[in-house]
């Protein structure tokens, strides 16, 4: 067998390491062109069946017609560069790769055929590798999480391959998945700047340098596998990333905010500082919960506002600010007034920055990064902001009415 630095771009090095001390169970693999994730995807599947007697693998795209000049072909490829075709039998009808010695499968599924997939049967060991191709095609994670139900069954470990090209929107449900922390998904991006140039060839990067001097937001999105967006996104100065617990020590502009929610529109408080003089917003705090009563809120809104410090809400419910003013929050209703919505939204706009802790605010993260404006009937933009899913952009705005009041916007 050849040597994997031959084969595993070094890029994945780290996510190899990962799958050899089984540290994850779901990893999601995005890229642009040539960024070589299906390639290490494959690779990995080969050389863990061939490790694990008991390991299978199902491989899956959205539809099965697909599957034959996709993974099956990937797979197939992997095979033969790691040099043991000696080992392995392939299958055209049905589609499969039979790891001799044992009996081992790897087997490919679509999900245009559901039942197919809650039927799958091994008749030694059990589905160790899941692999998703262009998983961005899948119509989300329910979708994932029902298949994934019926395949993890029956063993100690499992790896579950993610791979895609990352979505122009940032409201696709792939692009906000990356953004929710969990103890056992890694993300990893990699671009073909991360590859060896002979393994893609000199023309490979003839085509994307000339890409790039005439569209340089289509090559950061097919080449460099960036989240451009579709031109209506509402917020272009976000970042997203951790605020150290020394950055927060550092606040004295803090504000708080409160939007009422019930049912299945969610209650959201959001705590932030304004650096005045930078004018960078930083949301490092938030509630978001359903189904919460008055009571429950305020319960848990005075366990973070220890020292009980004001919280300006949504003037819309005045018996609900009345309700939590009785248990004991210092509150306040909204001033609002005449396109109030636009005029804080594109306060929020001029900011220099708006910095939102993704681990402590996943909610207010996921909105800010997916909000945009909806398409109308001719390809463009409603000039109108939405009004669903900005319940943390609402509450931050409630925080904040008092900094945007004589306030001229650029």
């Amino acid at each position: 067998m050849i040597k994997l630095d031959s084969v595993i771009a070094p890029s994945f090095y780290e996510v190899h390491q990962y799958l050899k001390l089984q540290k994850y169970t779901h990893y999601w693999l995005n890229g642009g062109r040539g960024s070589t994730k299906s390639s290490f995807a494959s690779v990995e599947i080969i050389l863990g069946i061939m490790k694990d007697p008991h390991a299978n693998c199902v491989a899956l795209r959205k539809v099965g017609l697909n599957l034959k000049d996709s993974v099956y072909e990937q797979l197939e490829w992997a095979i033969k560069v790691l040099g043991v075709e000696n080992y392995w039998q392939s299958k055209l009808s049905p589609l499969e790769l039979i790891y001799i010695p044992t009996g081992q499968r790897i087997i490919f599924r679509g999900a245009d055929k559901p039942k197919k997939i809650k039927s799958t049967k091994f008749r030694h060991g059990y589905c160790k590798y899941i692999w998703y191709e262009e998983v961005d095609e899948f119509a989300g994670m329910e979708e994932i999480r029902t298949i994934n139900q019926s395949l993890m069954r029956g063993g100690e470990s499992f790896c579950v391959f993610y791979s895609y090209n990352p979505p122009k929107s940032q409201r696709n449900w792939v692009n906000k998945e990356i953004l929710e922390k969990k103890d056992d998904k890694f993300v990893h991006h990699s671009t073909y700047l991360q590859v060896p140039e002979h393994w893609l060839g000199k023309q490979f990067f003839i085509e994307a340098e000339h890409l790039k001097s005439v569209n340089e937001d289509a090559y950061k999105h097919e080449y460099l596998g960036e989240v451009t967006g579709t031109g209506g996104e509402v917020f272009h100065n976000l970042t997203i990333r951790e605020i150290s617990d020394e950055e927060i020590k550092r606040f004295d502009r803090i504000a708080r905010g409160l939007d009422w929610g019930y049912a299945t529109d969610p209650f959201h408080y959001t705590v932030n500082h304004y650096d005045k003089t930078r004018r960078r917003l930083y949301i490092f705090r938030e509630i978001q919960l359903v189904n919460l009563s008055n009571r429950k809120a305020a319960k848990l809104v005075k366990q973070e506002n220890k020292s009980n410090a004001l919280i300006v809400c949504d003037s819309a419910e005045p018996k609900s600010i009345a309700e939590v003013s009785e248990y004991g929050l210092r509150v306040i209703g909204a001033k609002k007034g005449p396109d109030s919505v636009e005029y804080g939204i594109k306060w929020l706009q001029d900011l220099e920055e708006i910095i939102i802790d993704p681990v402590r605010c996943p909610n207010t993260a996921r909105e800010f990064n997916s909000y945009e404006l909806e398409k109308d009937n001719n390809g463009g933009f409603k000039a109108k902001f939405p009004d669903k899913d900005n319940h943390s952009i609402d509450a931050v705005r409630y925080s904040r009415e008092m900094d945007m009041r004589n306030v001229r916007i650029r």
